[in-house]
């Protein structure tokens, strides 16, 4: 029962500071006079009030996270705060169906870039500005931002942060409270964006796109304020700056902390899940460039370069920026974009997928099999540099990749039933379960999931929250024996 009031009075803190946030759009609406005042009013009014009544009367109750509440919480929140993030989009537009608007919101809130909306250019500032905050907001996670406020209610959050990060984390040289370490990374996130922005601005956008797209980018979201994404400036300095930090958001900002306060960039240099990333993300645009040059896709190399790079990145760092329908490219080079957006992105980084942790990790107990396989009674452990990984770890590194494979072979089925043709099933659950975005056929960079049924967009958001939550936070609820004392 205690732990049934914590997480009624966890999610109703994080209700009102949705309803804090909507407010902010409130505001810019008034200044804009954008015709969206009265959605984000009412919005606004109507969340706050919902988290009030869940607040407010357990605020004296008993309150204990353990570790069933922590999981049920994450799952809880992820799913249920966009229903309450829906309300200034159908407010503002009554021909809205429930399930585009909570498609919206959660491709928003977990990071993933997918749209339904057409005509983007013309939506009022505030709705715009409400997709790019719900990104931003949700880029280091709802869950960890909440760790960071909840010692000041008196509610420990070691549970929730285990719950929000299963498998290896990072702690060296992090500070050693759990709210703190939120903190700290919190404010590296925040620190990266505003330089991300004023960059942006000083490469060509308008202050307003600026702070969108440095949103977008930061959270690895891939919202854009227009249609046709950055294809819209055809900048080529916005693009470079964009790449720059697409890469930096998908590295472990444990790693960004450590290097700032050290003031060098040694850490980076040490830390093997980055120079691994790196190598295959920048190795992976020469191949692809090469492979358009050669196939005539662009009139040059440096051309093809350009395209491939920004294009490649985006989507291996799970962010889902285009500037080229890159659906019309030989098949390798988008089926490859859409393989690294399973494994390219760091842990601790605000991308999706496997994370390049797990799959060092896994490449490195196949080549330890084969060892053992030549040399049937020598004892070797799996290193990581001088780091020993436990077999806790690469048990629980086996299970999640099993669970991430087997989740989107049956994913890719259900929408295949459904009636959708294969390539597009199998791209959307692929970019929906990584956060990536766009796919391909009626659901790549030139079009959106809009064709999509009711069913089928449904599928693709549950996709997004089993991906964003890390799979074993939702279906771990499912599994009877947690459940038993």
């Amino acid at each position: 029962m205690k732990s049934i009031f914590t997480i009624v009075h966890i999610f109703g803190l994080v209700t009102m500071g949705f309803s804090g946030l909507m407010s902010t759009c409130l505001i810019t609406s008034k200044i804009a006079d954008d015709g969206a005042t009265t959605a984000f009013y009412q919005g606004t009014l109507i969340t706050f009030l919902f988290g009030a009544l869940m607040f407010i009367p357990t605020l004296r109750m008993p309150k204990k996270v353990s570790r069933q509440a922590g999981f049920l919480l994450v799952a809880s929140t992820w799913s249920l705060t966009p229903v309450f993030c829906t309300l200034p989009l159908m407010i503002y537009m009554p021909g809205l169906s429930f399930i585009d608007a909570y498609f919206e919101t959660v491709s928003g809130l977990t990071t993933t870039g997918a749209t339904i909306f057409s005509g983007i250019d013309a939506l009022p500032m505030s709705i715009n500005l409400w997709r790019h905050e719900l990104c931003w907001i949700a880029g280091m996670g709802i869950i960890i931002f909440a760790v960071a406020i909840l010692p000041i209610l008196g509610i420990g959050g070691m549970q929730l942060y285990k719950a929000e990060s299963p498998g290896t984390v990072k702690e060296s040289d992090l500070p050693p409270r759990i709210a703190q370490t939120a903190k700290a990374l919190w404010m590296v996130y925040a620190g990266i964006t505003v330089a991300c922005m004023i960059a942006l601005r000083l490469a060509g956008m308008d202050w307003f796109d600026a702070i969108c797209h440095a949103f977008a980018a930061m959270s690895l979201s891939g919202f854009s304020t227009h249609d046709a994404s950055i294809g819209y400036f055809n900048s080529l300095s916005i693009e470079i700056v964009l790449t720059i930090f697409q890469l930096l958001a998908a590295m472990n900002f444990a790693t960004h902390f450590v290097a700032l306060r050290k003031q060098s960039l040694k850490p980076y240099i040490d830390d093997r899940e980055a120079r691994a990333f790196l190598v295959l993300v920048l190795g992976s645009c020469i191949l692809a460039t090469l492979i358009l040059w050669h196939a005539g896709t662009y009139p040059d190399f440096f051309t093809a370069l350009r395209y491939a790079t920004f294009n490649l990145v985006t989507i291996a760092t799970d962010c889902g920026f285009s500037n080229q329908d890159f659906n019309k490219w030989p098949i390798f080079v988008p089926m490859w974009m859409l393989f690294l957006s399973c494994l390219s992105a760091s842990s601790g980084s605000t991308g999706g997928g496997i994370r390049m942790i797990r799959t060092i990790i896994l490449m490195k107990q196949a080549r330890l099999e084969m060892f053992k396989f030549i040399h049937p009674f020598a004892v070797r452990p799996l290193k990581i540099g001088e780091m020993i990984v436990s077999n806790n770890i690469i048990n629980s590194v086996t299970g999640f990749i099993f669970l991430y494979f087997i989740s989107i072979v049956i994913l890719v089925f259900t929408l295949l039933l459904s009636g959708l043709d294969f390539m597009t099933a199998l791209s959307a659950i692929i970019a929906c379960f990584n956060n990536a975005g766009p796919g391909l056929n009626e659901v790549g960079p030139a079009s959106n999931y809009a064709s999509l049924s009711d069913f089928q967009k449904a599928v693709c958001a549950f996709a997004m929250l089993l991906g964003r939550v890390q799979i074993f936070s939702i279906v771990i609820l499912f599994v009877p024996e947690f459940w038993r004392k």
